[in-house]
């Protein structure tokens, strides 16, 4: 007697949203992890990521969607720690834009590197796979892609 084939699950739109929700969960866990071993709380891992490029305080608050009252604490302790530092914007001068250190550069290329070897994952993938994903991700989130 031959089993029966199991098909799986239809990748309904609800389906496909849970386990984006899951896989950012896992991510999210990875990362908060390796920020800890760096003594950084997740949200600071998280800010001191997203300054590939200087950014405002309300921007990063955008990004991070929180207040910009705890922006102005998370950007605090890390300035303190000399991973961050404040300058005011040229093009406007009522603006304070954060930039990343070296220190802080460092820091996010250790986190990251943790990280991606934590998420073997992706490196399984080939190239052509990886490029679909992220074509993939770019068109289901069009306001993250980049």
């Amino acid at each position: 007697m031959t089993e029966p084939t199991v098909l799986p699950a239809a990748a309904t739109p609800d389906r496909l949203m849970d386990q984006l929700a899951r896989a950012a969960a896992a991510y999210y866990r990875q990362f908060a992890a390796m920020a800890a071993e760096s003594g950084l709380t997740l949200m600071q891992g998280k800010t001191l990521s997203l300054l590939r490029e200087p950014k405002s305080m309300r921007s990063l608050a955008e990004l991070l969607a929180c207040d910009a009252s705890n922006i102005t604490g998370i950007v605090d302790r890390l300035e303190t720690r000399g991973l961050v530092r404040r300058e005011v914007s040229p093009a406007d001068r009522r603006i304070k834009n954060v930039l990343l250190t070296e220190e802080g550069e460092q820091a996010v290329r250790r986190i990251r590197a943790r990280v991606s070897a934590g998420l073997t994952g992706l490196e399984r993938l080939s190239a052509e796979e990886r490029s679909s994903l992220q074509d993939l991700l770019d068109r289901v989130f069009p306001d993250a892609a980049g």
